[in-house]
């Protein structure tokens, strides 16, 4: 190994540190590795951005959208939840729910999936008096397991994909289902192992969200029921509004007749109008339910309402409103905005929205045109205008054609008829077309950190495998393996890249590793495609760190956990899944040249 070989290992081992170290963002450590070597010559300009043209990196960005479009339609949550929501029981929530997020896993990415079902399992929790944290980390696992079956599963098996086709190794990369010889077994070991094992080891804490309570503005809101809704002909329990967080369902007035208080089993109906009082956050999720619509200052229930945003506006000392009723300032017609709820004083203000009389210093909940902002944001009338974080009620008319088009993607990638590369465009497209997701929420829905990650962590491959590093890393690995043969060689591969993977971003773990699999099945005459899927496995199911795993961090501060949580919970999966690799990837992938 010549000083290229050298300087490429200082480099890396730098990059190491200063991600395990947290010095920065994980896209930029590693985009700085990849530029010094290009800049002392290591890399040819055109090697330092192939990665980035990578069919790989393209492929993982245009997933993300045809991910967040199955959300905007709601059309995972309603499957999910409808299973979800039979569950009585810590074990039967657990039973219930691992399984189908799994398979989910496998063909969307898993962090909009994590990201969609961490409230509904918060709510699910609340109401059946079983701590969140109980039930967060077997979701965020669940995910993982499911997205090691299928070439779309997950960005660290897109990645190893372009490495074998960057390399030359196999120019048809991987096949779609590929991995699911190793990765069904590993899916259901490990989901037996979270239903009935894990629970040992997770804690039981409160719910961080209790202790907001008192800090968050609350609101009585109105909605109606409409025809074709899923709650029509469910009890008030069976419906899950039964203890919604920080909501209550004050009453149900049908056809004129109140019902108070709502019993449990009370069953719902079409023209139900029902008028809950609580914190915004919950409103917004409600507002999600396809066919619950919420009522304006009219008392009307209005299509054009769908798609607006969420915002709270203070109204001014010196604004028109005040001292005018909601509906004699006509405030629709001069804001293009629908007051659907006013909280007052620490306090929320019942009655009917368009009754009610303003004051200054009045917050109000508005569904409004995405104009709003720009055009009052300003304006004296209002001390005040915000968004509410929200991404609007789902797009359920659609969710169906969504479907499909998932469906259609999915085929035509594992039949051969077209490539993943192309059909995920194609899918992305037909759902931006077919107006599932519109053309801004599907460039917000590209995490364009990690495709940095995918693409320059592609160049420092090849920088590896170019200058003999990767060939000298697994001479230390084979020898660590004391000639005991393939078989202790590829079990200290797989602990290689499940320790990098604890301490790095798996996609950047997978294609660090990548080359030294390579370049150790070439030492030990064995046939080196088991190797890279061994190094892909390891990356993909490493559940010990909450930190390098988007899943993982999205439950870390709703579930209330420590690092030590995820140690407890996740070293014993590890472990778990090395075994379940370790026997059948020999088996599927022989060593034999």
């Amino acid at each position: 190994m010549d000083w290229q070989g050298g300087f490429t290992l200082v480099v890396l081992g730098v990059m190491v540190a200063g991600l395990v170290r947290g010095v920065a963002a994980p896209d930029l450590v590693i985009g700085a590795g990849l530029f010094t070597l290009a800049a002392v010559g290591i890399l040819t300009p055109e090697e330092t951005f192939r990665g980035f043209a990578s069919p790989a990196v393209a492929a993982i960005a245009a997933l993300f959208v045809v991910s967040a479009g199955l959300r905007a339609t709601g059309a995972i949550e309603a499957i999910v939840a409808r299973v979800f929501g039979r569950a009585r029981s810590e074990l039967s929530a657990l039973a219930r729910m691992c399984p189908p997020l799994a398979v989910s896993s496998a063909f969307l990415n898993n962090a909009p999936i994590v990201a969609m079902m961490t409230p509904t399992v918060i709510e699910w929790a609340r109401r059946h008096a079983v701590a969140p944290s109980r039930l967060l980390i077997p979701l965020s696992y669940a995910t993982i397991l499911g997205s090691v079956t299928t070439l779309i599963g997950t960005s660290v098996n897109l990645t190893t994909d372009g490495l074998l086709r960057e390399s030359g190794l196999d120019p048809e990369g991987l096949g779609f289902f590929e991995l699911a010889g190793v990765g069904l077994p590993l899916m259901v070991v490990g989901l037996l192992y979270l239903v009935f094992v894990a629970p040992r080891w997770l804690p039981r804490r409160e719910d961080p969200a209790q202790y907001l309570g008192a800090h968050r503005r609350e609101y009585v809101t109105a909605m109606r029921i409409e025809p074709g809704c899923r709650l029509i002909g469910q009890s008030v329990e069976e419906a899950g509004l039964r203890q919604l967080p920080g909501l209550f369902l004050v009453e149900v007035d049908r056809a004129g007749h109140l019902i108070t208080p709502v019993a449990p089993d009370q069953v719902l109906a079409a023209g139900d109008r029902l008028v809950f009082a609580g914190v915004v956050d919950t409103i917004v999720d409600l507002q999600r339910i396809p066919g619950l619509v919420p009522l304006t200052e009219d008392e009307e229930a209005d299509d054009a309402l769908v798609g607006r945003n969420l915002v709270e506006a203070v109204v001014s000392r010196s604004s028109p409103l005040v001292s005018r009723s909601v509906r004699d300032a006509n405030f629709r017609s001069v804001y293009d905005a629908a007051v659907i709820a006013v909280h007052r004083n620490g306090e929320r203000v019942g009655g009917k929205v368009g009754e009610i009389v303003l004051r200054p210093g009045d917050t109000l909940l508005l569904q409004a045109a995405p104009h709003f902002l720009r055009t009052h944001g300003d304006s004296p009338d209002f001390y005040l205008v915000s968004e509410v974080a929200t991404e609007g009620p789902a797009r359920a008319d659609r969710a169906t054609f969504a479907m499909l088009i998932l469906a259609g993607m999915v085929l035509a990638a594992a039949t051969g008829v077209m490539p993943i590369y192309i059909g995920a465009f194609l899918a992305g497209g037909a759902l931006i077309a077919s107006r599932c997701i519109t053309g801004p929420a599907a460039y917000r829905s590209v995490d364009w950190r990690v495709l940095i990650v995918i693409g320059a962590g592609l160049g420092i491959a090849r920088a590896m495998e170019k200058t003999g590093a990767a060939e000298s890393v697994a001479s230390l690995l084979v020898g660590t393996a004391g000639g005991a043969g393939p078989l202790a060689t590829l079990a200290v591969v797989y602990v290689a890249t499940l320790v990098l993977s604890e301490l790095l971003h798996h996609a950047a773990a997978v294609a660090i590793m990548f080359p030294i699999a390579v370049a150790a099945a070439g030492q030990v005459g064995a046939e080196p495609r088991g190797f890279v899927i061994a190094a892909t496995i390891a990356a993909a199911c490493a559940f010990a760190n909450p930190v390098t795993y988007q899943t993982h961090l999205i439950v870390y501060g709703p579930g209330g956990y420590r690092f030590t949580d995820f140690l407890r919970a996740g070293l014993p999966l590890d472990l778990l899944s090395a075994a379940v690799a370790l026997l059948v990837i020999p088996w599927l992938w022989p060593f034999q040249l």
